[in-house]
């Protein structure tokens, strides 16, 4: 995302303007990064246990709750080791397993009310900040940007998967 961007000529507005929407996501990337690792770090979280709070909440945003074999694929991580992030997770009050109510042997994964409340506590002032930016905008300018994200998203964990296969495939391993 960022070499593409950053040496691009800027002959016209439409250059200028992918130039500087590409720096602002760049920016908003990291800096988003930064207030994530402020909350994990207040709260004894690692990089991997945020991104597992991340996609158990999105999950369940979208009337979806997550499986731990799902959170495993999201994350990269074997089965052994995502039961290991579950278990540390649910004893630090972040996560519960629930059962599914049609499939008793299928485990789900929801936010915990004490990770809930953390949660809470500490992005609220952002999410107030996050709804005065969007009242700025009319809706119609709102259904672009959502469109804009959507792809960007889909875009960036289409790159993010295929380094992950890259990295995975044997024979494209150096030799150490």
């Amino acid at each position: 995302m960022a070499a593409h961007g950053m040496y691009r000529r800027r002959d016209t507005r439409r250059d200028v303007l992918i130039a500087e929407i590409t720096a602002e996501l760049r920016r908003y990337g990291v800096d988003a990064q930064h207030v994530g690792h402020a909350f994990a770090g207040q709260h004894g979280l690692n990089a991997t246990d945020l991104q597992a709070l991340i996609a158990v909440m999105d999950a369940e945003l979208l009337g979806d709750p997550i499986t731990p074999g799902r959170l495993g694929e999201h994350l990269g991580l074997s089965s052994g080791s995502v039961t290991a992030l579950i278990d540390r997770l649910e004893r630090a009050g972040h996560l519960r397993r629930d059962r599914d109510t049609t499939d008793r042997r299928k485990v789900l994964l929801r936010y915990a009310q004490r990770g809930a409340e953390l949660a809470m506590g500490f992005f609220r002032p952002l999410g107030e900040r996050t709804d005065r930016v969007m009242a700025g905008f009319r809706d119609d300018e709102l259904e672009v940007v959502y469109r804009f994200m959507t792809a960007m998203g889909a875009s960036l964990r289409e790159h993010r998967d295929e380094v992950r296969a890259a990295r995975t495939e044997p024979n494209r391993r150096r030799a150490e």
